[in-house]
């Protein structure tokens, strides 16, 4: 090399080392190592000198030396078992990210988002079963994808937003925190019925998930107190489109309804324009109800009547259950349920 560019080289200075953390905090080697890594067996004493040590050489822990040691990758995965198009589109999932991503925020945890789409739930048990990752929380699980008993056999921390739909299966190892979805549906449903409406149809969520199941049988219970029929019911899958195809059905079969519970916001918004489109006049001839109270709820026409499922305080509220579990906090007995309340707008 020319000796002119070796004299403009930058000379760097060296990287400290734990050797030297140690020496200049008076510690061992391994009391350093405990102090940085998470103070077990640590006096109060050699905590702060080793912080000391720390700051004054700038030291920075090697991750890749640091997971070697303690097993720990210091990431956690929000697991989404749905399509691409669909988690960057429904704004559930948009609170659920925000809600995680509050609850770590005084960590130093990072969080890996996994889409785990239809089809490939073994993929995806492989990755979280191969260390790659500290603990999970699972959104929109679905009864197919087999992630609850997965986890549970694997022993990953894991909490999942949504109660696990198991088939009957024993979930009482499985934390999830949930909204009442059934005390949803049954409220949305009642409001219908305090309005006078007597003709009450809905269009329910897909029946491979728990919130589509409670939310059915939560129309289902206000309709049966009422002694009114419950024969009006078509499906979507919570997205806008099946919300207006599954509008476009059941006006077809039942064209009489004077109202009808819908189980999600989403759908909601693909279903109003169609009941426009047929002749409709919401809420004059048939009142609408939906379910989330998602910004969307507010940019309807009329703007919706809808159940508030508190997705960014659930999403929280499994970030911290997951990081009590991480930090070896025994784990909590029962499920944290939020309690559905009602907003009332133009649509009902």
């Amino acid at each position: 090399m020319d000796e002119n560019v070796m004299s403009q080289a930058v000379v760097r200075p060296p990287v400290p080392t734990l050797e030297e953390v140690a020496e200049r905090a008076g510690v061992s080697r391994s009391t350093a190592s405990r102090a940085i890594n998470g103070g077990l067996r640590v006096s109060p004493e050699a905590q702060a000198s080793v912080a000391a040590a720390v700051a004054d050489l700038g030291y920075s822990p090697n991750r890749a030396a640091r997971s070697l040691v303690t097993r720990r990758t210091d990431s956690i995965a929000l697991v989404v078992p749905e399509p691409d198009e669909r988690v960057l589109s429904d704004p559930f999932f948009a609170g659920t990210l925000s809600g995680v991503s509050a609850a770590l925020a005084d960590s130093d945890l990072q969080l890996v988002l996994l889409i785990a789409r239809p089809g490939e739930s073994s993929r995806t048990i492989r990755y979280l079963r191969s260390g790659h990752v500290d603990g999970a929380i699972v959104v929109s699980h679905h009864r197919h994808d087999a992630l609850d008993r997965a986890l549970r056999e694997s022993g990953l921390p894991c909490v999942f937003v949504g109660r696990p739909f198991t088939d009957g299966r024993d979930v009482q190892d499985v934390q999830y925190v949930d909204s009442d979805n059934l005390v949803g549906g049954r409220m949305a449903t009642q409001h219908l019925i305090d309005q006078g409406r007597r003709r009450i149809g809905t269009i329910a969520g897909p029946l491979d998930m728990s919130a589509g199941v409670d939310r059915l049988a939560g129309w289902r219970a206000a309709l049966a107190a009422a002694a009114l029929p419950d024969d009006a019911v078509a499906h979507g899958d919570f997205t806008i489109a099946s919300g207006a195809g599954a509008a476009q059905q059941l006006m077809t079969e039942h064209p009489n309804l004077d109202a009808i519970f819908i189980a999600s916001d989403l759908m909601a918004a693909g279903a109003l324009p169609v009941l426009s489109e047929l002749g409709y006049t919401v809420p004059t001839d048939i009142a609408v109800v939906g379910y989330d109270n998602s910004g969307l709820a507010t940019t309807t026409k009329p703007a919706l009547t809808t159940v508030i499922q508190p997705v960014v305080a659930m999403a929280r509220a499994a970030g911290a259950r997951l990081l009590e579990q991480l930090h070896g906090i025994p784990a909590a007995t029962a499920p944290l349920i939020f309690a559905p309340e009602l907003v009332v707008r133009g649509s009902a």
